[in-house]
């Protein structure tokens, strides 16, 4: 029988792995860390373990994309970001994580469906600021409650058709923005412990080292499939919140 020690670092590397690899730019394999922590830990506690290793390799993931990204989105999402925080921080006590859930998860799937049987001929949209200014207190706010802020960026900026690696650029420098805004309410409520600090520390190794993979892996994705790959993640990581949201509000 293996012991706790080792499952916990059975879930907690490839967790790592996964942050390190989504700030590389690997479409939105970083949402599979907090489900696989899930697996040893509660949810809430898994979000706050892994928000330092989320916020330094946030660091070493903008050092990549320097060069790569979109200005006129960032300075839109931005501030945007930090009121959709705001929110989060405020309704902490009164918004359920299921509700957020499913409400993100409908969402996902709409924009999924829609991409596929009805807007995927659409001309490329600009990026205009009420869109922006939407789509950015959406992914502030959900990704302070449950770490999934990407789908409403997605959303506000797969229809821009930005080259993959601005795409990524973009939603890497966005995300470690909101992630180093999220440390001082996490510590506020209770969900940074120093003893998770020193596990994210030994964590820390691993992600960094997928954040460079994950760079690689993104620089040889031909853009079509980059592309093919974001929409169809997003369509399964909806079906997970739909699916979560749903049946924790109802009790099973």
């Amino acid at each position: 029988m293996l012991s706790p020690e080792l499952v916990f670092a059975l879930a907690a590397v490839p967790a790592a792995a996964a942050v390190g690899m989504g700030k590389g730019g690997v479409p939105m394999i970083g949402t599979l860390s907090v489900p696989i922590m899930s697996l040893v830990m509660p949810p809430i506690a898994a979000a706050g373990l892994l928000l330092p290793v989320y916020v330094v390799s946030d660091m070493f993931g903008v050092w990549a994309y320097r060069r790569e990204f979109s200005g006129r989105n960032l300075a839109i999402l931005m501030p945007a970001g930090a009121l959709g925080i705001g929110v989060g921080w405020a309704t902490a006590s009164i918004v359920t994580d299921a509700l957020v859930a499913l409400m993100v998860g409908l969402i996902g799937l709409a924009f999924c469906l829609n991409r596929w049987f009805g807007g995927a001929a659409r001309a490329a949209r600009s990026a205009d600021v009420p869109r922006g200014l939407f789509w950015g207190v959406v992914a502030g706010f959900t990704s302070f409650v449950t770490h999934a802020g990407g789908p409403p960026f997605q959303m506000y900026v797969v229809p821009q058709r930005l080259p993959k690696m601005v795409f990524a650029g973009t939603s890497t420098i966005l995300f470690a923005v909101i992630n180093a805004l999220k440390l001082g309410p996490y510590w506020a409520l209770g969900q940074l412990s120093l003893p998770n600090l020193k596990i994210a520390g030994l964590l820390l190794p691993v992600a960094v080292a997928s954040t460079f993979f994950g760079v690689r892996v993104t620089r040889i994705l031909p853009e079509v499939l980059f592309y093919r790959l974001v929409v169809s993640a997003l369509f399964l990581l909806s079906l997970k919140l739909t699916y979560d949201g749903v049946t924790h509000m109802a009790g099973l």
